[in-house]
């Protein structure tokens, strides 16, 4: 049977975990929150499976808790900061709260951190925006490493699984796409790993580029690849992921996609804001972006289909129902986090 927590019950256990690994409280309930909150709008890749990630990284020095959040360089509406390999989310959120008043006054506002700890799922940085009535634009590269996606053609990785996130706000519900530019996610590769499942066809190659359904081909020696996305035209997928790596190494002044870069547990961070007030007006914009989603929504469906969604409903519908039914954790994942409670000596949430 798998196991089954509420929410509020793993933040506790996530934020008793960090704490034993000297992570300041305040920073603790940030990163607990923000794990819990991806595997609540079901995206266990980006949930409490990198609580044991985080540890290891903090452990050996890679992540520093309480480490500082320094500018480098500023404009009116440029901030460029270094996050001094502390931990992502509460970095990452700093430099959006930084960016928000600067687009308030100059109608938009870029920043970008380097030496980021992993700023786990980035829809909750356009969630975050969008209740303050801005869109954002966002995308991090993995500091250099993590090159597990081969160009259309090739047989070795060359860049990360760089993701694309638009937010835009509405009179509702927000719209937020948030896609990685390969197939999948490394981690959800590593959710299949841990649970012991195959991959769905289209996902991976391995090491002589070969398709597999094998997840573990991504953690061999020489390892497999994933797909970028866009199947038969797949350089599409490539091509924006390439893009977004020269964006976020070549404007924070980290690392783009680099042979033997280290693994830092780390990301490069690009957000972008915009006050949409200050362009046609926010009445405006707010009027059009509901009207459009409306209309998607109404579109005459296909046999079989029951209803239209747009981009950040599934993860409301996911997040609804955990929070009712609570949150299951695969064995894998489980063994992981009881494993780190034990070493770590922190008692066990009941199963």
């Amino acid at each position: 049977m798998v196991p089954t927590f509420a929410a509020d019950a793993l933040i506790s256990f996530a934020e008793s975990l960090f704490g034993a690994a000297g992570v300041p409280p305040d920073e603790a309930e940030r990163v607990a929150r923000s794990l819990v909150d991806a595997n609540l709008c079901g995206h266990d890749s980006h949930g409490i499976i990198r609580v044991p990630q985080y540890a290891a990284a903090i452990h050996d020095g890679r992540l520093k808790p309480g480490a500082p959040f320094t500018v480098v360089r500023e404009t009116a509406a440029v901030l460029i900061a270094d996050g001094g390999m502390g931990l992502g989310q509460v970095q990452a959120h700093r430099l959006l709260d930084r960016l928000v008043p600067r687009a308030e006054g100059l109608g938009l506002a870029a920043g970008t951190l380097k030496h980021c700890g992993h700023i786990g799922r980035l829809g909750e940085y356009a969630e975050a925006a969008a209740a303050r009535r801005m869109a954002l634009i966002a995308s991090v590269n993995n500091h250099g490493y993590g090159r597990a996606v081969a160009p259309p053609g090739g047989i070795e990785g060359r860049l990360a699984t760089n993701p694309l996130c638009l937010g835009a706000p509405t009179n509702g519900d927000p719209i937020v796409l948030d896609i990685g530019t390969s197939v999948v996610a490394e981690g959800k590769i590593r959710v299949l790993f841990n649970k012991g499942q195959k991959a769905p066809d289209g996902w991976l190659l391995d090491n002589r580029g070969q398709p597999t359904n094998d997840p573990g081909v991504l953690y061999k020696d020489p390892p497999g690849t994933i797909l970028p996305l866009g199947g038969a035209q797949a350089y599409k997928g490539f091509g924006i992921s390439l893009l977004l790596d020269m964006f976020t190494g070549g404007l924070s002044g980290a690392p783009c996609s680099t042979p033997g870069a280290p693994n830092l547990s780390a990301n490069a961070v690009l957000f972008i804001v915009l006050d949409v007030n200050q362009f046609a007006g926010g009445a405006h914009f707010i009027k059009e972006v509901t009207s459009l989603a409306a209309n998607v929504r109404n579109s005459p469906k296909a046999e079989g289909v029951q209803e239209i969604t747009l981009p950040g409903d599934p993860e409301r519908r996911a997040k609804a129902i955990r929070l009712k039914e609570g949150i299951p954790l695969d064995d894998g994942t489980w063994g992981q986090l009881t494993k780190l409670a034990l070493t770590l000596g922190v008692a066990v949430p009941a199963v």
